[in-house]
């Protein structure tokens, strides 16, 4: 087994995108900067940059703080100040960070916000948790940008009115304010027209799990690969060189036959194609990647990946109409999609890219994954004829990741899955 893999040109662009990012948040006081707390679904960073301020998402440095075991020291913290053990552990690792100097996960000081944006969209955690950062800071003007749940399916002109109506007398004057410049709509289409590109790219990237074999895992890897997106690079030529690069490395392993990069190395042999549903644990990334590596087990397609805006369902940003553009990608996130728009997207990627079986990865702190994820399994089930599997996690909160429990689950599933394919043989 070896100890690691050597990095790719996109992996080096990736890790210097996120430390000047950091670099830029710890001098921001000196530099005179504004800062803007949002989060990854319906973060609307090609507006925020617009204003040439810089954001913060929560859930990101929840995330890397439970990939560097830092995690559980501050959830026990935030539960010692009164929250709940069944409170999202995102929102109390969060909060614990905060209250012990909001030193980031990677060492350097995340400033104080000088304005909470509130991106509702389709989870109300967000809701709650903006209510106790505005508590821990005091006087920061909040902006909130609700967005629509797509009950019915489909987004309606009334629904993109409504939210350019909050961009326009709701979130633009608050920016404004802050920032103390004016919105400049000539910088947000230039911002746009690089997510134009950047969507395109995603696309294709994903789509190349099409071939046998898969070149990428769509789920481990693929946390990775919507890093930029997600985290304050979406509108960025930056996003736009790092997604071009990716997209001619992955493209040499398709010329090449190649499989995954993972750390444990390349998989040689792929032995079963899945999609899974639900968010992966952090603090255990790394070995729980490896329950599937062992097994030659390839994502070929994931729901959290979408997380951050779904594009396989045919939205692009418009950059001649910007703020119905903003809009529209907001409501095009996966959270908030209801639960037939839910299967019917996994059913699809479970048939466009030849998926052997579907498995759900229910986090138990996170109701917005959660909810509905037994009824999307037994409906795929019921229309596709597929093997499903159900392991449980946590998504940075330790005492919740059980590794024999997960490992003799998905023994189970992987037993399945050859057992079908010997019968189909």
């Amino acid at each position: 087994m070896s100890t690691g893999v050597a990095k790719e040109k996109s992996m080096i662009i990736q890790k210097e995108m996120i430390a000047q990012l950091s670099k830029e948040l710890s001098m921001a006081k000196d530099t005179g900067k504004k800062v803007v707390y949002t989060f990854v679904p319906g973060n609307i960073s090609e507006l925020i940059l617009s204003f040439d301020m810089l954001p913060v998402y929560p859930e990101i440095n929840a995330l890397q703080s439970g990939m560097r075991k830092k995690s559980e020291g501050f959830i026990r913290g935030a539960e010692k100040h009164g929250h709940s053990e069944d409170v999202c552990t995102y929102v109390k690792c969060d909060v614990g960070m905060m209250l012990a100097g909001n030193i980031g996960p990677n060492g350097e000081t995340v400033p104080p916000p000088d304005l909470l944006l509130l991106s509702y969209t389709g989870c109300f955690t967000f809701m709650k948790w903006f209510e106790t950062l505005e508590r821990l800071y005091p006087g920061v003007p909040v902006a909130l940008l609700h967005t629509p749940y797509q009950e019915a399916g489909h987004i309606t002109p009334e629904m993109t009115a409504y939210m350019v109506k909050q961009l326009k007398e709701e979130v633009i004057p608050k920016m404004e304010k802050v920032s103390g410049k004016k919105y400049d709509e000539e910088k947000l289409k230039m911002h746009l027209r690089n997510s134009s590109k950047v969507e395109e790219s995603i696309i294709k990237i994903f789509d190349s799990t099409k071939n046998r074999p898969s070149p990428i895992d769509a789920y481990f890897a693929g946390v990775y690969y919507i890093g930029p997106i997600n985290n304050g690079f979406r509108g960025t030529s930056e996003a736009v060189d790092y997604y071009d690069e990716l997209y001619k490395e992955i493209m040499v392993r398709v010329q090449k036959g190649l499989g995954p990069i993972t750390p444990e190395g390349e998989i040689e042999e792929e032995r079963f194609r899945l999609v899974v549903e639900g968010p992966p644990n952090w603090t255990h990334f790394r070995e729980f990647w490896k329950l599937f590596y062992d097994m030659g087990a390839v994502i070929v397609a994931s729901s959290y990946t979408k997380v951050g805006g779904v594009y396989d369902m045919g939205f692009r940003v418009n950059p001649d109409k910007p703020l119905e553009s903003l809009a529209e990608y907001c409501m095009n996130c996966y959270t908030n999609l209801n639960l037939n728009q839910r299967v019917d997207l996994l059913s699809n990627c479970i048939t466009k890219f030849h998926a052997d079986g579907f498995l759900v990865n229910s986090i138990k702190s996170c109701n917005s994954f959660s909810a509905g994820q037994l009824m999307i399994m037994q409906q795929l089930e019921r229309k596709l004829e597929i093997p499903v599997g159900f392991i449980e996690s946590d998504l940075v909160d330790p005492r919740y990741f059980s590794y024999s429990n997960i490992k003799n689950r998905l023994e189970s599933f992987f037993q399945m899955l050859e057992q079908r394919k010997l019968m189909v043989k």
